[in-house]
């Protein structure tokens, strides 16, 4: 096993679930819900760049990102403010009802026969050789990862939108009376979860150009449990998280022999279950927490 190799392909892995574990986690930030229709984002911006194959590039790129920013504050708006207030076990429910909902649509419109969509295909090959083998695809993943998260980051942190967001996931009903406008923060905040389902349904198209009704589910498992991994109350963590999840599949994938490479799915849950535990809180939760809420 290439060690190097390994780190490197891990990381980048770990960049593409941490961009889907940070729309999970913004939303369960303001919302406190997990958002379940995020894989039909992806799924969504991945069909958008079937169907526009035909158009150039960059106007096929433009109308993914569309899509996806659309549909998640539609989602929002039609599916998730009117039960704003609603029992969290209601609302959870919403959100697999929308998930399926969309699934439906896609087996629907497209069948269940995989779509090609390989804008980006030349991307895929080799622009290191050597001892480390370094595809286009992996240096654009890890350099999207840290822009993208960079500037979330930056927009948390340095904005008037970004701190009232950073208030609501701490105290939404005060940052409510200390005049933080939630439909704006909440609508902010599937906008960014809309533009991170677009870049990763551009990148993941790259590494499984075959579209179907399932494409993003996924890989937004995986993230999601990443980010419950890291702790999904805490963007940091969450992000965190999505990178050590990715970074543990690359492991598996390399030191598990051909013959239980099926099985890597089931030792990532393996993982996570005995590490949860060991900290309910998540990995990355501070040491002086002593109690947890389990649901």
């Amino acid at each position: 096993m290439n060690v190097a190799q390994t780190i490197i392909n891990g990381l980048a892995l770990g960049a593409l679930y941490a961009l889907v574990a940070v729309g999970l986690a913004l939303v369960f930030g303001v919302l406190r819900l997990i958002n379940f229709a995020q894989g039909e984002l992806i799924t969504a911006g991945a069909y958008s760049l079937n169907l526009t194959s035909n158009l150039p590039l960059a106007v096929s790129i433009v109308i993914c990102f569309v899509v996806c920013v659309v549909l998640s504050v539609a989602i929002e708006r039609i599916a998730f403010r009117p039960l704003r207030g609603a029992a969290p076990a209601t609302t959870l429910v919403a959100t697999f009802a929308v998930a399926f909902a969309l699934e439906a649509v896609w087996l629907i419109a497209f069948g269940t026969n995989g779509k090609p969509a390989d804008l980006l295909s030349t991307v895929n090959q080799i622009a290191i050789h050597g001892s480390l083998n370094l595809r286009w695809i992996t240096i654009i993943e890890l350099g999207a990862g840290v822009l993208l998260l960079g500037g979330t980051a930056l927009i948390l942190g340095r904005t008037q939108i970004g701190l009232q967001m950073r208030a609501a996931a701490a105290d939404f009903r005060t940052a409510r009376l200390l005049g933080v406008r939630a439909n704006a923060v909440i609508s902010f905040a599937f906008v960014i979860a809309g533009l991170m389902a677009a870049v990763v349904a551009l990148l993941f198209t790259v590494q499984q150009p075959l579209v179907t009704p399932t494409f993003g589910l996924s890989i937004t498992i995986i993230a999601l449990v990443g980010a419950v991994v890291g702790g999904v109350d805490r963007l940091w963590s969450a992000t965190a998280g999505g990178f050590a999840i990715g970074f543990a599949t690359s492991v598996l994938n390399d030191v598990l022999p051909s013959s239980q490479q099926k099985y890597q799915t089931a030792w990532v849950f393996l993982l996570v279950i005995v590490l949860l535990l060991l900290r309910p809180g998540g990995l990355f939760a501070p040491l002086r927490r002593a109690t947890v809420e389990r649901v």
